[in-house]
This record gives structure tokens, C-alpha cells and sequence, in this order.
């Protein structure tokens, strides 16, 4: 992987995205004393950044491989954003979601021709009936965020917002399964020289702040934390990118996500999901040491159930 990667992977998905807008506040600069660009993907189409992954993963799939379709597990974005790519390509999609996932996700997938699989409400058993789905229908198995072609999609929002803002000191990023967070770290290495990548977290569900101290893949007992797009964990594709590229990750306590989410909602007047409150509110609670520096945040994403808001 390289630049020219990164950048041929741009060119192939842009069709199916959008380059989404840079916002600014002054107020938010005052407040934490940097100038902070926010790329936000909560414009992207289905509403989060996922929707780059999933594009650049059909496309790298072979026709004959389209014409038996793709199949993933996910309880959100990913199952919306698979769903969507492979309507706008004619390829059939087939969703293993938790049968406890947020009605709202599930009516998404269905406007866009996503065929959902129920599957009880843990790891195992959704990786089980994938690989069932896999089997009988001889679609190809994609992973949200533990697949090459997904990591350089996702990568492709800060080699936008580094084009736009080439003297970003660093960009921040939350971590869920890793993909949009190793994307963004190898963006920064191939097209920035200075560039450092911070991963936002949540306290309650920190394996990849455990995972970059042990320095191997850690689980979580329990991810009861409002950033639902966060419970997920790292992979062997990504964790090596972001061992090698990520500066640090910083974790945050489920009042302070609350409080950065309300505030990107009162000051910017922009929806955010709880998930994409999480490096900012990582860079609230860490202001001291990123002063007068210039901080890029991706706001992944926008899909939230607005009638069931933490504030």
C-alpha cells in the first residue's frame, strides 16, 4: 500500500460518494485554543464514512464474484452503507444483523434492497450464520472493518480533508473496529510529512488503548457505552497499521461523549451520532497539549435515533 494506492482507490469510488464538507467555529476554536476542522462524514451518503469501504470493496471484486454478491454482519452503518454500494452497482447484498438491532437500521438496509439475516445478538453467532449465508448463496464475505479494500476506502476522508488542509498537525479519529482509524493513519503517512493520527475511545470499551499497551489484540468483557458504532473490536489487518501509524488514543468517559455530542449539536448545528462525538470529546478532555495546533476531527458519522437522544 501506498499513495498511488490511496489515490486510485479515490478515483474509483468517487462516483459513489461524496466529498464531504470541511466546518468550522470560532467559538470551538476559543474553547479548546486550535484551529479544528471538522470533515464531516454525517454528510456522506447513508450518513457515515462507511459508505467509502464499502464502494472500494465491490469494486475490487472480480464480475463473477459481483454476480453472486456480498455478504457481512453488522448492526448499523456497515449493513446501510454494503446495502446501498451494491444496489447502486446491481449487486445483491446479504445483511446478518442482531435481531435486537435498532429498528430504524433495519428499515434502512430494506429501502436499499439489503436481504437481512436475524442472528442472535453476539460475535460468534453473527460470524456463524455469515459464514452459513457465505456457503449457501456463494456470495463473498465482507468485513466491516478487518478488510484491506474496506481500511483504503475509509482512508480516503483524510486524504480528502489532507488535500484541503495539507498543515494539519493531527488528525482525530474514534476507534471502533479499527478500519476507519488505520485508513486515516496511513492517509496521514503517505500525504502528510508531520501529521500524527489520535484515536478517540470510550473508557467502556477501550481494547485498543489495552490492545497498543499489550501489544496484542484485546477484547472487552463488557462495551456498555452510549457509542454504539465503538463496541465492535480490531483485526489482524488493521491493528499492525495502527500499531505502526497511531500516536496515541486517548479515552473518554460516556458524560464527556455526551457533552461533545450536545455541543457539535448546539454550536454547529449538525447531527452527530454519539460515536462521532468521541475524538472530540478526546480532545476536550486533552486541550493543554494540542494548543495553537491545527486538528483535523472526522465526524464519521450522522445516523442517530433522534426521538431517543442522551441529552
Amino acid at each position: 500500500m501506498n499513495k498511488e494506492t490511496l489515490l486510485q482507490v479515490h478515483e474509483r469510488v468517487k462516483p459513489y460518494i461524496h466529498r464531504t464538507p470541511v466546518l468550522t467555529s470560532e467559538l470551538i476554536n476559543d474553547m479548546v485554543q486550535a484551529q479544528v476542522y471538522f470533515k464531516c462524514e454525517n454528510f456522506q451518503k447513508m450518513g457515515a464514512f462507511k459508505m467509502r469501504g464499502a464502494a472500494n470493496a465491490i469494486l475490487s471484486l472480480s464480475n463473477e464474484k459481483r454476480s453472486k454478491g456480498v455478504v457481512t454482519h453488522s448492526s448499523g452503518n456497515f449493513a446501510q452503507a454494503l446495502s446501498l454500494a451494491a444496489k447502486k452497482m446491481g449487486v445483491k447484498a446479504y445483511i446478518v444483523m442482531p435481531k435486537n438491532a435498532p429498528q430504524v437500521k433495519k428499515e434502512a438496509v430494506k429501502t436499499y434492497e439489503g436481504e437481512i439475516i436475524e442472528c442472535d445478538s453476539n460475535p460468534i453467532a453473527r460470524e456463524e450464520m455469515a459464514a452459513n449465508v457465505q456457503k449457501e448463496t456463494g456470495a463473498t464475505f465482507i468485513h466491516p472493518s478487518n478488510d484491506d479494500n474496506v481500511i483504503y476506502g475509509q482512508g480516503t476522508a483524510a486524504m480528502e480533508l489532507l488535500e484541503d488542509y495539507p498543515e494539519l498537525d493531527y488528525i482525530f479519529s474514534p476507534v471502533g473496529g479499527g478500519g476507519l482509524i488505520a485508513g486515516t493513519a496511513l492517509a496521514a503517512a503517505f500525504f502528510s510529512s508531520h501529521c500524527k493520527v489520535i484515536g478517540g475511545e470510550p473508557k467502556n470499551a477501550d481494547d485498543a488503548y489495552r490492545s497498543l499497551q499489550s501489544g496484542k489484540i484485546e477484547f472487552n468483557e463488557q462495551v456498555n457505552t452510549i457509542a454504539d458504532g465503538l463496541r465492535t473490536f480490531l483485526g489482524d489487518r488493521n491493528f499492525p497499521i495502527i500499531k505502526k501509524y497511531v500516536e496515541r488514543i486517548i479515552r473518554v468517559e460516556e458524560e464527556e461523549i455526551i457533552e461533545a455530542m450536545k455541543l457539535i449539536w448546539e454550536r454547529m448545528k449538525i447531527v452527530i451520532e454519539p460515536s462521532s462525538a468521541v475524538p472530540f470529546a478526546a480532545l476536550l478532555k486533552n486541550k493543554e497539549d494540542y494548543k495553537n495546533k491545527k486538528i483535523g476531527i472526522i465526524v464519521s458519522g450522522g445516523n442517530v435515533d433522534v426521538g431517543n437522544l442522551p441529552f
